[in-house]
Parts: C-alpha cells; sequence; structure tokens
C-alpha cells in the first residue's frame, strides 16, 4: 500500500467536531452480550447521521480524499463518547483497513483520544470488516499485529460474508470471530448452515478465538446457536443500537 502523502496527525478536538472532515456525525452503541455471565461483553460504536441519522447519510459523505480522515474521527468519537458513558465494557471500533497505511502512525490519535477522554486501552476492541476489499494481506497482518501489542483485543467482523472467507481466518491472529448475521439467519431451519457453524466453531476452539453471533432476531436462533456452544451474542432480539447511549438490554428468558 503507498504511503499517504501530507500526512498529519489530527487532533482530538479536530477529528471530535468533524472540522477535519467538513461535515459532522456520532455514534449509536449496541451491546455484545455474554449469555454465560449474563454481563455485556463490549459495546460496538456504529456509525450514525447527527440526531441519529441512518449511517448511510455518513457514508454518502466519505470518498478516498477523506476515507482517512474518517477512519481517525470514528475512533475518537466512539472513545469520547464511551468515556462520556462510563463504559465498563470493552468498546467495539470498526476500522477501515485501507485508511490506515502506517499502523504505527495511524493509532496515535486513538492512543491520545484514550488518554484525554480516560478511557483504558485494555477496553478497546478493533473490529476489522471482512466486507471491505483488502489486496494487501501482509499490511493487514502488520495492523493487526501492531495493534495487539499496543493492548487492544482484535475482532474480524462479518465472517462469511466478504471476499476471502477461510483464508481471512487463516491470515489473521484476531482473538474475536463474529459470524455474518447471514449465516445466523434462520439457522435454526437451515442445516447447511448449521453444518458450517458448527465447524467454525470446532476450528475456532482449536485456534483459541472466541466466537460472537452478531444479527441474532428470533429466541429459535438464539437456542440453536447456544446448543453449539456461543456464548457471545449481538441483535435485535437483546438490544437496538442506541443513539448516544447505553442500550436497555431485555434479559429476559435468555
Amino acid at each position: 500500500m503507498s504511503e499517504v502523502k501530507n500526512y498529519r496527525e489530527l487532533g482530538c478536538q479536530a477529528c471530535l467536531n468533524g472540522t477535519a472532515l467538513g461535515f459532522d456525525f456520532s455514534m449509536a452503541f449496541q451491546p455484545i452480550l455474554d449469555l454465560s455471565t449474563r454481563t455485556v461483553f463490549a459495546q460496538e460504536a456504529l456509525v450514525r447521521g447527527i440526531g441519529n441519522l441512518p449511517a448511510a447519510t455518513v457514508f454518502k459523505q466519505v470518498n478516498d480524499e477523506n476515507r482517512y480522515a474518517f477512519d481517525q474521527a470514528c475512533r475518537v468519537k466512539a472513545v469520547s463518547l464511551a468515556a462520556r458513558l462510563k463504559m465498563p465494557s470493552l468498546l467495539s471500533i470498526n476500522f477501515m483497513p485501507n485508511a490506515v497505511y502506517r499502523p504505527e502512525l495511524c493509532i496515535r490519535t486513538t492512543l491520545k483520544a484514550a488518554e484525554d477522554f480516560g478511557f483504558p486501552i485494555s477496553r478497546i476492541m478493533f473490529e476489522v470488516t471482512e466486507s471491505e476489499r483488502v489486496d494487501d494481506i501482509p499490511h493487514l497482518q502488520s495492523i493487526i499485529r501492531h495493534y495487539q501489542q499496543q493492548g487492544f483485543t482484535t475482532a474480524l467482523d462479518d465472517f462469511g460474508a466478504g471476499f476471502s472467507g477461510l483464508n481471512m481466518l487463516a491470515d489473521l491472529h484476531v482473538d474475536i470471530l463474529k459470524l455474518d448475521m447471514h449465516l445466523v439467519r434462520d439457522i435454526d431451519k437451515n442445516g447447511r448452515k448449521h453444518a458450517i457453524v458448527r465447524g467454525v466453531m470446532a476450528t475456532s476452539e482449536e485456534l483459541g478465538i472466541k466466537v460472537i453471533a452478531e444479527g441474532v432476531e428470533t429466541p429459535q436462533e438464539y437456542v440453536a446457536l447456544r446448543e453449539m456452544g456461543i456464548n457471545l451474542f449481538q441483535g435485535f432480539l437483546f438490544a437496538r443500537p442506541a443513539y448516544e447511549a447505553l442500550a436497555e438490554i431485555d434479559w429476559q428468558n435468555r
């Protein structure tokens, strides 16, 4: 990946108020639950337009020219809000691999935000989405490795929906794998999906990787996944994203 020209470290305030971008946005949070302990394992930060407008209203303004600044701003927004809400769990932040050209430089803004807002680095998890095409796998490996060295948890998001499938899992030594919602949907009625997820669970256990089932919407999906040994869940069945707040969780019958 070629180095971005005219690199400038963005200040936290520039990221926070959107001046580095020319537009502003905020975050909603959706919990990831550990049903084995009935606790909140993490809160995923999800982009929203100001006033809880859909994420699409924000992403349509992101392009190759401002992708790096947007990625940095997302991190600062998430850390700032998590600190303000006194979030006790992990904070999960999605990052764009193609916006990170040198991990040791691109992480500086995150580290500064964590220090400025008083949020522990040990409670930050970075999710790389498998649905974003990444041609330079060694570069992505270096990002994951550097983040782990800094003390961050790392996760592979949308597993099963992207470009690389099991190849990505083989190449990236992440801590957590998030099953894509397509594999989760109607898994209680789909034997092929059931077999695939069982295989992923066996592989993940051997590799020492935790598995999160995301996009869970029905009690039947939840029961089927729990019977396969999954403890970490995310989805509308438990809580919808809450704009600039921590969501109320439906623990009933879980």
